[in-house]
């Protein structure tokens, strides 16, 4: 079996996926910016009896990235999958979100993958093998208000593993988009809440989307099999929506121009929107 990095191993996402490899025999370095806090991974992996050794890694910071993908190297001797999970949720109308908040969704979400795929592309290329799975979203090619931060930069990181997947295929390496639709995972609960203008009113309706898809909570572990299928399988393909609300959320985007969208999410009644959610995704939501 392979030796795999995972990012943002504490909680969601990234952690479902660690052990998910780990229970099909894959040998997991799972990263973490603060392994001291979040203790849950690796108890489970001790208990187990699974390969999971927890690394601090934090994506935001070159020099964290060097450091642990030199220690995996130096314990493993090769790393062969590469999952960049890290990520962090951001909202915000586009006038009144700091640049500042932009800037650090960016460096996670976006400079984050980079900086890690960067450190691992070497030594995959010199074995001309690889898999590099980047954990995107179906915000990544549906721009939905206030989500700006995060939709642009999940934009930003499909266009970058697109690109990518044409460099490296030459050297056995394959790339994989992974767009989750809604899951359940703690990345909503670690924005802090805030209060925005009532020029933008699309704020308030997201929250009230996410809460009514939420109703019916799809849990991480859907997300991480798919990881593990694809890995096993060297699946080829390039995108890949996961969750049963993934794929009808890209269906219905393609199925409106773009003047259409705009009109849908800037209508300007509070009902309408209601009786428009309804109509298109049967869900009740309350404003």
């Amino acid at each position: 079996m392979s030796i795999a990095l995972v990012t943002g191993c504490s909680t969601g996402i990234g952690f479902a996926t660690a052990v998910a490899l780990a229970r099909v025999g894959h040998e997991v370095f799972a990263g973490m910016r603060n392994p001291t806090k979040s203790p849950e991974l690796a108890e489970l992996a001790a208990k187990e009896k699974l390969s999971v050794t927890v690394v601090p890694l934090d994506v935001d910071s070159d020099e964290s990235v060097r450091n642990g993908v030199q220690q995996i190297l130096a314990a493993g001797g090769s790393i062969d999958v590469l999952v960049n999970n890290a990520g962090i949720s951001g909202r915000g109308p586009v006038e009144e979100a700091d640049i500042s908040h932009f800037r650090e969704v960016m460096e996670t979400n976006f400079f984050g993958a980079l900086r890690c795929t960067q450190a691992v592309l070497p030594g995959m290329r010199e074995k001309k093998s690889g898999h590099i799975l980047n954990v995107s979203s179906v915000a990544g090619r549906m721009a939905l208000s206030p989500q700006v931060p995060y939709a642009a930069s999940k934009f930003a990181l499909e266009a970058m593993s697109e690109i990518l997947a044409q460099e490296v295929r030459r050297f056995g390496i394959l790339v994989a988009i992974i767009e989750p639709g809604v899951i359940a995972t703690p990345i909503f609960s670690k924005t802090p809440p805030r209060q925005w203008s009532s020029y933008y009113p699309q704020s308030k309706r997201l929250l009230t989307l996410f809460r009514a898809s939420l109703q019916n909570p799809t849990p991480p572990s859907i997300v991480a099999d798919k990881i593990v299928e694809i890995v096993k399988t060297r699946n080829h393909t390039l995108r890949h929506p996961v969750g049963p609300d993934a794929q009808g959320f890209l269906d219905w985007r393609s199925s409106m121009t773009d003047e259409q969208w705009i009109e849908w999410v800037a209508v300007e009644s509070d009902e309408e929107w209601a009786r428009n959610v309804k109509r298109d995704f049967g869900l009740d939501v309350q404003l």
